[in-house]
């Protein structure tokens, strides 16, 4: 068994995220998830951009696609569509094997949207459609117009991946508008099982930004106690009351999905952020340096729920140093603005 695959014994499921014709085309998405467990497949328009730039098999659609009457944007959504429903079909055996727990695939709505609650909602239901795939999920940013769109896309019954996550009170946030989103629906007499959300907690970002501010004795850690905390959080929540009338109607918690996995400092192990994170009822989505480095050398063991009753203190003591809330706000405006440059490069492709 590879030590990736190791990691399914814990409860965790291992996510792939990357996507490319070629991963597809050649087998390899296969071989992943037949050798290491690979259990789903994230996109982000920094993947396809790579891809597209770099991926021979793309460029023949594409010289296509400029000389047609498409706007830049159905470019390339018809030139990468056909990308995701192909991982979806690869990965429905999966899903349909694991009782629907398993064999995502994301496919991410414009970020230039972010802030647009209509918009969000308008888009993640077109994208919905023409994927129409059960086992596909779209991704929207964390943002209060993101969020209040996600209870609304939660509400209609879409599966929705929830990025740019990178506080507690983010997460929290994120959890009470699926709660809500369901608990519509089960007020409605309509059905909730079925329905599946993950929230994306990015962590390589955070403790980067707040190592030059905190002693030695914090540093590198910040991210990993964040997690154990959040992982608290959601068990109070989902294995208690306030979630137990959409539990016994057959509703599906909302996982924790752990991204930016990819350690940014040399300093620290290149597998900490997946090493330090293994626990029951949660996600790990991994780039591919950072699955080659834990295929390699990575240890899987129960981790997450070690010392998570230290975890607040731990918490506590970085807040004396910097606003951890400040910090995941500032990092989400960042991140968008990330994301919107590399959408905005990959439609530049599209020209």
């Amino acid at each position: 068994m590879s030590k990736l695959a190791a990691i399914k014994q814990f409860g965790q499921k291992i996510w792939l995220d990357n996507l490319s014709r070629e991963l597809l085309n050649s087998g390899k998405l296969n071989k992943l998830i037949l050798d290491d467990g690979i259990a789903g497949v994230t996109s982000n328009p920094t993947i396809f951009h790579r891809a597209i730039s770099n991926d021979q098999s793309y460029q023949s659609d594409l010289a296509k696609l400029k000389t047609s009457n498409l706007s830049l944007e159905e470019r390339y959504e018809a030139l990468v569509i056909p990308d995701i429903k192909l991982a979806c079909d690869l990965m429905r055996e999966l899903y349909n094997s694991s009782n629907h727990t398993d064999g995502y695939v994301s496919f991410e709505v414009s970020p230039l949207l972010a802030n647009d609650i209509k918009g969000t909602i308008n888009n993640a239901k077109r994208l919905w459609d023409i994927i129409d795939r059960p086992n596909a999920m779209i991704k929207i940013p964390a943002t209060r117009a993101g969020i209040k769109a996600f209870q609304e896309l939660t509400s209609i019954g879409i599966n929705v991946n929830i990025t740019l996550i990178f506080s507690l009170e983010q997460v929290f946030d994120v959890w009470e508008a699926y709660i809500n989103g369901l608990n519509y629906r089960l007020n409605k007499g309509l059905p909730v099982k079925n329905i599946k959300a993950v929230a994306s907690f990015f962590l390589s970002r955070i403790d980067t930004a707040v190592e030059t501010k905190l002693p030695i004795l914090l540093k590198g850690k910040t991210a990993i106690n964040l997690c154990k905390e959040a992982y608290r959080a959601y068990k109070e929540i989902f294995d208690g009351m306030i979630f137990s009338n959409l539990k016994a109607a057959g509703a599906t918690p909302q996982f924790l999905l752990f991204a930016s996995t990819g350690t940014k400092n040399p300093n620290y192990s290149d597998v900490m952020y997946v090493e330090e994170l293994i626990a029951p009822e949660t996600i790990n989505t991994i780039p591919d340096n950072t699955l080659n480095a834990f295929r390699d050398h990575g240890n899987a063991t129960l981790s997450l729920t070690k010392g998570m009753n230290e975890a607040r203190e731990f918490l506590e003591a970085v807040n004396r140093y910097v606003e951890l809330r400040e910090v995941g706000d500032q990092l989400q405006i960042d991140g968008l603005k990330l994301f919107e440059a590399s959408f905005n490069d990959l439609i530049e492709l599209m020209k």
